[in-house]
């Protein structure tokens, strides 16, 4: 489903003058359907740089990004027109972030029904869903009309995590999805994420938890060798 072919990303400092920064370079790998490929490495080698260039949040500095559509078409996602990854991001791809930054006044239940009715699904339908998934990872009816700034760490994370999974998109990116949640929430999760993978959605993920790591991903590919690597090893 998405071929990365010699991908690179460096940063311009212009308020340094001009120094420019290396985050990655030369990186190759794909992913299938129904699997979770795991990006690992040390902390600085540009792992939530590479997922941000996959989702278009950066420009890649070189390389492509090659993803196959629902409708077969094959996109580059380093090179197409911002409405094509827009549209993208609204019908197919999913992405979960480190930091969720919520929409101000803005319900948790009404940024889980949003999407859902985009996507075509009556209010009543995706109510029902959204109340559903949110009483699954322990939201609770008192905090559905709430809005998610008044919420706790995990509780964001939680609602971020249902934000991207919701649609069932083709592609998921996650981004550390369990590092702020206990282990009861963790694993709620985890189950989620197992579930959407055996529909058939697309991962890729980066994870400092060793367990999350394990349980979920299927193969891995290590930053700094360059390769596919086998889940357990160092």
């Amino acid at each position: 489903m998405l071929q990365v072919k010699n991908l690179a990303k460096s940063f311009t400092m212009h308020i340094r003058g001009g120094v420019v920064i290396p985050s990655f370079t030369g990186t190759s790998f794909e992913t299938q359907t129904g699997s979770l490929l795991a990006l690992t490495g040390p902390s600085g080698t540009g792992k939530s740089s590479l997922l941000k260039c996959i989702y278009r949040t950066y420009l890649p500095s070189a390389g492509e990004i090659l993803y196959t559509a629902r409708d077969g078409s094959e996109i580059d996602l380093a090179s197409a027109d911002d409405w094509e990854i827009l549209t993208l991001r609204r019908n197919e791809i999913g992405y979960v972030s480190q930091f969720f930054r919520v929409m101000p006044r803005v319900s948790a239940l009404e940024i889980l029904i949003e999407p859902l009715i985009s996507r075509g699904a009556d209010r009543k339908e995706a109510l029902e869903k959204a109340r559903d998934m949110l009483s699954r990872v322990g939201l609770g009816k008192t905090l559905w009309d709430m809005y998610p700034s008044t919420f706790s760490g995990g509780e964001k994370q939680r609602l971020n995590i249902l934000h991207a999974i919701i649609t069932k998109p083709r592609l998921l990116l996650l981004d550390e999805p369990t590092a702020s949640l206990d282990q009861g929430y963790k694993e709620r999760i985890m189950e989620m994420i197992m579930a959407l993978k055996a529909e058939g959605t697309a991962m890729i993920g980066v994870f400092h938890d060793r367990d999350a790591l394990l349980a979920l991903s299927d193969t891995r590919y290590d930053l700094i060798r360059g390769t596919y690597c086998a889940i357990g090893e160092p």
